[in-house]
């Protein structure tokens, strides 16, 4: 990773599967830019949840994990930046309607969480580098 003989840039901690990227872009088209916010909880409570950016507030301990589809910025709550923060994520999209006020509803499909295990050399890389920017550093248009 990153330039020979330059620093090691590390991995992405989320990305989009190609079927997110489709649906991403057409609500980008439709909606203007987006944000993402994985919030925790029970039952939908636990699936990414798409907003207009700036819709959703972003709170001071929230954690700005990474950026989707070139400026998407993709928020955690810190409750589940402690759990998830060994794991890479990808967010999919799977037939179905979640609840929520999430913009992929009316298209009668659900965002949702594959993850794996970050391995150890990519754990170095980020844990070699500063903490991830919180709400409390970056406004929510981060």
């Amino acid at each position: 990773m990153g330039v020979p003989g330059g620093p090691a840039v590390p991995p992405a901690r989320v990305g989009l599967s190609p079927a997110a990227e489709a649906l991403v872009a057409r609500l980008t088209a439709q909606h203007g830019p987006l944000m993402f916010h994985q919030s925790g909880g029970c039952c939908d409570g636990s699936s990414p949840m798409c907003y207009p950016r700036g819709e959703f507030r972003v709170g001071a301990a929230d954690v700005l994990l990474g950026r989707v589809a070139g400026d998407i910025p993709f928020w955690m709550s810190a409750s589940q930046y402690t759990y998830w923060r060994h794991t890479h994520l990808t967010v999919d999209v799977v037939p179905g309607r979640g609840s929520g006020f999430s913009l992929e509803a009316p298209e009668g499909v659900r965002f949702l969480i594959r993850s794996r295990l970050l391995t150890e050399g990519e754990l170095a890389l980020i844990d070699a580098g500063p903490p991830p920017p919180t709400g409390e550093n970056l406004s929510e248009a981060g």
